[in-house]
């Protein structure tokens, strides 16, 4: 074998190689990730809606900072069901929700069924959605499924403040929304978002 042979047959080896590293590290078919991401995108709909409905709830009977926490996280939630759309067109799908009308209670039961909420999508449905897009390769969905659960930790967190000194959310208060990821807080962020860096000046100031 010349040594042009020998160095035709070795490209061809590693070229080979390199087309198997590829295959085994490329991201796998998107069927179970697609899947979650309609469920998340559902979720995070009707949550919108639900969050909207509760905040003029809170306004009627006088909590008008629960009433802002409302309002704040629903548009959190707006943020996480369009990222999760994003994604879910990039994936070759059609985002569908089944928004459901919300049930309706007194404030201190809405906020309750909130924190529920928040917290099945912090410990339960948001890592089991994270761990299948990461085993998978899905980075995009990956990227959403993490925006969110960083916003529903801190959601559960106020709500249940709120639930615990209902009587001390009468007054007004004010809320700050990453436009990007949903991250909320009373309080800008001293210069980026914590979780996906996005400037301060674009966050939504919420009341």
């Amino acid at each position: 074998m010349t040594r042009t042979t020998r160095s035709a047959a070795l490209m061809a080896v590693l070229l080979v190689a390199g087309l198997a590293l590829t295959a085994g590290t490329a991201a796998a078919a998107p069927g179970k990730t697609l899947d979650n991401l309609q469920t998340a995108f559902n979720g995070e709909s009707n949550a919108n809606a639900k969050y909207l409905e509760f905040a003029r709830k809170a306004d009627q009977e006088g909590y008008a900072g629960v009433a802002s926490l409302f309002r704040a996280a629903a548009k959190a939630e707006e943020f996480h069901a369009r990222n999760h759309a994003e994604v879910i067109k990039k994936l070759g799908g059609t985002p569908k929700a089944d928004i459901k009308p919300p049930v309706v209670k007194t404030t201190a039961d809405n906020v309750k069924v909130a924190i529920e909420g928040e917290v099945y999508e912090r410990d339960t449905m948001y890592p089991e959605f994270i761990a299948e897009a990461k085993a998978s390769g899905q980075n995009d969905a990956l990227r959403s499924f993490n925006f969110a659960i960083a916003a529903e930790a801190q959601h559960a967190a106020l709500y249940t403040e709120a639930s615990a000194g209902l009587a001390s959310w009468k007054a007004a208060r004010t809320f700050y929304v990453c436009p990007l990821c949903g991250h909320t807080g009373t309080r800008l962020v001293p210069t980026l978002c914590p979780v996906c860096a996005t400037a301060k000046d674009k966050f939504l100031k919420i009341k």
